[in-house]
């Protein structure tokens, strides 16, 4: 065993560079327990809410459909299929709002609630010790299930890869500010996680977990330490508060000491991370065979009367979630969708809550002031102290403004995990977050672009090479055919034929006999008709 490897071993909690302290704001809901939400009277389902390709609709509109009933199929392409939340009616399929910074509309479901709230599930799998990993990841799979800490990767694609791993972490960190769903869900289903936990363990094909929770989580802590000794493939590591820790290299870094390397994996330097709300699903997809179709969300602000966790259902518009909440809206009201660091503004409230969306923010004026006017950067180095990837956010800024793409490379923009500490420290108020996600947007449209110019120039070349080929082959029948004719006129010579053009002019008398023959039978034939008339 390797001095790093005992080190891990022994806990010794590790740092990550940069980082800050915002205001944690999570007293106002964690105090009490997770409600479950009502539910609403129409649901849009958004055909993708994972990282990847949608999956193909199944269901069309007037069909009636069941709780946990699948309304895509997975696909070919590493899809997720998305489950109806309830039981209802399909009243309509094609674009609508969705959750992205964006505001641009995607493929929706349209369900309406029938109020009786009939489910379907899949077989349990209790002894999922005894089944092999294709079975299980294809539960995961056909249970819909992506990364619940924001990712929203497929966790079933993410355990796919054989790959030697030497950890499991499981995030419990939640480090950004207002947010405590996983909080809750930690405090309330500590169990439910650790049987998610061993499933993980056994499709990781590992020995190890490690459990990260941030050192402002006693209650969590607690729960899990008077769990855990009954299961000693599990250990908790507690991280201290500071912002972004949750940041999946970040989190790596802290309980391992390990770097992954630029644009790479957890997998490359052996582990693979998932979050605690995952493991839950998990459990409940193999163990009782649910599908996910619902998820706890953070629900908080000044604006809203009754701030808390809640079980919403997938699908439930923001309107209905806050309506529910006691929303009292004031001027200029801002709704947010996830945390004050990394969320984004919703476009209006007939957004869905999808698989990823852990929090809904509705701060006051005074509580989050929106972003006052960007000013000239004034050089001062702070965005660079505190950035957790050691990236240089000020050069990054205006290689993006310049559409410096080959720049931004050279500058590892995609290692930018967009935590937003940099635009929480600058003086200047510039939004640089804002810069690297439109850079990252263009540089994929770019990627995109280029890869459909490059398939265009390899089907044009295979045409022409077809094309090329095919006149090769005409000229070679059409020599052989030459060839043909001029060993048939050889063997009539050598039969004795006077001359082979006599037997040519020969052949032209006779098709030119049959042809007058024919005619003079065709005109025949009109001068009977013509005489019965």
């Amino acid at each position: 065993m390797s001095i790093a490897t005992k080190e891990i071993e022994a806990g010794r909690i590790w740092d990550f560079p940069g980082g800050i302290h915002p205001p944690e704001h999570k007293h106002r809901s964690n105090q009490t327990p997770i409600a479950q939400l009502s539910l609403a009277e129409t649901f849009v389902i958004p055909i993708k809410q994972h990282t990847g390709a949608p999956g193909d609709i199944i269901v069309a509109v007037g069909d009636h459909v069941v709780g946990g009933q699948p309304l895509t199929d997975a696909g070919l392409n590493n899809g997720l299929p998305v489950h109806a939340p309830t039981s209802g009616t399909i009243t309509a399929i094609g674009p609508g709002r969705i959750a992205h910074p964006s505001g641009l509309p995607d493929t929706v479901i349209t369900l309406t609630a029938d109020g009786r709230d009939e489910q379907v599930t899949m077989p349990p799998i209790t002894d999922f010790h005894e089944r092999g990993r294709s079975e299980l990841l294809d539960r995961i799979k056909q249970a819909g299930i992506a990364g619940l800490g924001g990712a929203g990767f497929p966790t079933a694609q993410k355990f796919a890869l054989q790959r030697p791993l030497d950890y499991l972490i499981i995030n419990g960190v939640e480090c950004e500010p207002y947010i405590t769903a996983d909080d809750r869900l930690m405090r309330e289903h500590a169990q439910t996680i650790i049987d998610g936990i061993e499933i993980l363990l056994h499709l990781a094909g590992c020995q190890k977990a490690m459990l990260a929770i941030e050192a402002n989580k006693p209650e969590a802590i607690a729960q899990f330490e008077s769990l855990l000794p009954h299961h000693p493939a599990i250990s908790l590591r507690v991280v201290p508060v500071k912002y972004p820790s949750g940041g999946e290299k970040q989190l790596i870094q802290l309980v391992t000491g390990r770097q992954v390397p630029s644009r790479g994996l957890p997998l490359d330097v052996g582990l693979v991370v998932q979050n605690v709300g995952t493991a839950y699903a998990v459990a409940r997809a193999v163990l009782a065979g649910e599908p996910l179709i619902q998820r706890v969300v953070t629900v908080t602000g000044d604006h809203v009367e009754r701030p808390g966790n809640y079980w919403v259902r997938i699908g439930t518009p923001v309107a209905e979630l806050l309506h529910q909440c006691g929303f009292n809206p004031g001027p200029q009201q801002r709704v947010i969708m996830g945390g004050p660091m990394m969320g984004f503004t919703l476009p209006d409230l007939t957004v869905p809550v999808v698989k990823i969306t852990n929090c809904i923010l509705v701060p006051s004026y005074a509580e989050l002031p929106p972003p006052a006017a960007e000013m000239n950067c004034i050089r001062c180095g702070a965005c660079a102290d505190v950035c957790p990837a050691q990236l240089l956010p000020q050069q990054l800024q205006w290689l993006a403004k310049a559409k410096d793409y080959d720049g931004l490379e050279k500058q590892n923009l995609f290692d930018c995990i967009e935590c937003g500490a940099c635009a929480f420290v600058c003086p200047s108020e510039i939004p640089l977050v804002h810069y690297y996600r439109k850079a990252k947007a263009e540089v994929r449209q770019l990627a995109r672009e280029k890869m459909k110019s490059e398939v265009a120039r390899e089907r044009f070349e295979a045409r022409q090479i077809r094309l090329e080929r095919e006149k090769q082959e005409r000229l070679e029948r059409h020599r052989r055919a030459a060839e043909a004719r001029k060993k048939a006129q050889a063997e009539a010579v050598a039969k004795g034929a006077d001359d082979p053009q006599d037997a040519i002019q020969a052949a032209i008398a006779r098709a030119k006999a049959r042809k007058a023959a024919q005619a003079a039978a065709a005109a025949a034939k009109q001068s009977d008709d013509e005489s019965n008339v």
